[in-house]
């Protein structure tokens, strides 16, 4: 008989990559890792990892291997929560994972929900989406800026549509923006082109809290959703545009009421 536990660390393996990073995601030892997936090879029967001095990877049966351990790890996962539901247990651990422009709207509400003990992280989008997959997130917040494209054995939940603005003056000199591997920076640049707007400089800057500090502070203008300004005090011109604030859950944590309780809480605030 396969051991769950055993399967759920391959099916992060399969995720993440490496032992090392299996480790950290679990909080084990990378040798405690590689131990209990050894164990598993014995218990299956055959070499689920390639191991070199520096690295492993699946071999054939492991990527086999790994897919049912999804399928078992859903399927466990949906039995748990239909029958929390059945007890109407509205207790337990949510981890709820954030973007940095909601958790400042949210936060102060969801430490209030009575029910489930809610922890709360910040990933971004993609690193929030790999870790609900790995169930080290139950609930993913995330921006889309374009539409998204269907992810199996994931629901999405739209909380709100969240406008995009033009922060502070139109004719500054200046202009901030995201570095442009971000979703952000392609909507900025769009505006930009469609106002005929030819900023002298851009400044570039991770983080759109800290675009909107710096905007407040009289550096240059920018293209912000409205979230990103709600403690700051900056003159706005509407763009027409606007993002959409998505929560994402795996599939079989739909019934699960904790979960429920705090997508209902987001929904509200929303």
């Amino acid at each position: 008989m396969l051991e769950l536990r055993r399967l759920a660390l391959l099916h992060q393996f399969a995720a993440l990559g490496s032992i090392a990073a299996v480790a950290a995601a679990t909080g084990y030892s990378a040798s405690a890792v590689s131990q209990q997936l050894a164990v598993l090879e014995r218990e299956a029967g055959v070499a689920l990892l390639e191991r070199s001095a520096r690295s492993a990877a699946l071999t054939e049966a492991g990527h086999r291997l790994a897919k049912h351990a999804a399928t078992v790890l859903d399927a466990v996962e949906a039995a748990e929560s239909d029958l929390a539901d059945a007890a109407g247990d509205t207790t337990g651990r949510v981890v709820v994972s954030t973007i940095p422009t909601v958790a400042v709207a949210v936060a102060p509400h969801l430490v209030l929900i009575d029910g489930p003990q809610v922890v709360l992280r910040q990933y971004v989008d993609d690193e929030a989406l790999e870790r609900l997959r790995t169930r080290e997130v139950d609930i993913a917040i995330v921006d889309v800026w374009d539409d998204a494209p269907p992810e199996p054995g994931l629901v999405r939940t739209t909380l709100m549509n969240d406008p995009l603005v033009i922060a502070g003056l139109l004719d500054h000199p200046t202009w901030l923006v995201a570095p442009a591997d971000q979703p952000s920076r392609r909507v900025a640049e769009e505006v930009m082109t469609e106002l005929g707007v030819q900023p002298d400089s851009r400044w570039e800057f991770m983080g759109l809290a800290t675009i909107a500090s710096l905007v407040a502070a009289g550096v240059g203008a920018a293209v912000l959703p409205q979230l990103a300004l709600l403690h700051v005090d900056v003159p706005t011109t509407p763009t027409g545009r606007s993002r959409r604030i998505d929560a994402v859950i795996r599939a079989g944590s739909q019934v699960r009421p904790a979960v429920r309780a705090v997508i209902g809480a987001l929904q509200e605030l929303a």
